[in-house]
């Protein structure tokens, strides 16, 4: 590919829109190609706001010539705008919900690839499970597959989400923050846990996550996943499916922990 191409692809943007998915708005993050050989669909960790990650979909498109289209689906009422009128979603919710959207894709005839961020990886392995025609290749990064009991923010975040006093309250700080000036915003969410962040990220926190019923949602899908990961995951399906299957693990992520790729190395060689 030429550099002339490859300065195209750079400059084309993912765009949002807004579409119906299991009955609810949902927001979509999509860099749509013009002769798509394959769909990529990416499903975010949780919370699940797709504009934290509108720089890795346009870098993803670009890396891959601009030859697939791709989708990043937001979990229900993870957005700027609370359309589900306070309604809460568990886990299995928000899997039957991606489960609609990809009955529901536009050139079904193209392969699909999954690419999953922490909680958005078990989601992966579910509708891999469910489309086995359709999907050709996952993508698990940093998984969340099961609880890290170990992890002290795990046990923390877990007595939280089962709290619905607890989660009411930190729900109404959070939206709080997002109540003052755009700047202040920026400067308290940069401080409080964005010290890290790019400038998109920043601003995704201040427009989404700032608000009561993205953290309500965020917790109480939360609270689910503790209950839902608590035991194994399902080492027998990944050992069958190995070869569609590729992880990206962290030294520094708690919720997918270098230990977990070395326990996973002994149940692989035992099957």
């Amino acid at each position: 590919m030429d550099s002339e191409t490859l300065s195209f692809f750079k400059r084309k943007s993912a765009s949002f829109r807004n579409c119906l998915v299991s009955g609810f708005s949902t927001e979509l993050l999509e860099v749509v190609s013009e002769e798509p050989s394959l769909n990529v669909l990416f499903i975010p960790g949780n919370p699940g706001v797709v504009s934290f990650y509108k720089e890795f979909v346009e870098a993803l498109y670009e890396h891959l010539g601009g030859n697939a289209s791709i989708t990043a689906i937001g979990h229900i009422s993870h957005s700027k705008e609370d359309l589900a009128l306070g309604r809460l979603f568990s886990l299995q919710e928000q899997i039957n919900h991606k489960v609609d959207f990809i009955k529901e894709l536009q050139n079904k005839h193209l392969p699909i690839i999954l690419v999953g961020h922490s909680i958005g990886s078990y989601v992966c392995l579910d509708l891999l499970k469910r489309f086995p025609e359709q999907v050709i290749f996952v993508v698990l990064l940093y998984p969340f597959l099961t609880v890290n009991t170990s992890s002290l923010k795990q046990s923390v975040l877990a007595v939280l989400s089962r709290s619905s006093l607890l989660g009411a309250s930190i729900s109404y700080f959070w939206a709080l923050l997002g109540s003052f000036p755009t700047l202040i915003s920026r400067a308290l969410v940069r401080g409080l846990v964005g010290q890290s962040w790019s400038r998109t990220a920043v601003d995704a926190a201040c427009s989404s996550l700032l608000k009561y019923h993205t953290v309500r949602n965020a917790l109480f899908m939360a609270k689910s996943e503790f209950k839902e990961l608590a035991g194994e995951p399902d080492w027998g399906f990944m050992k069958e499916n190995v070869k569609q299957i590729t992880f990206l693990f962290g030294d520094d992520d708690h919720w997918s922990p270098l230990s977990f790729y070395e326990e996973m190395q002994n149940p692989f060689k035992k099957l």
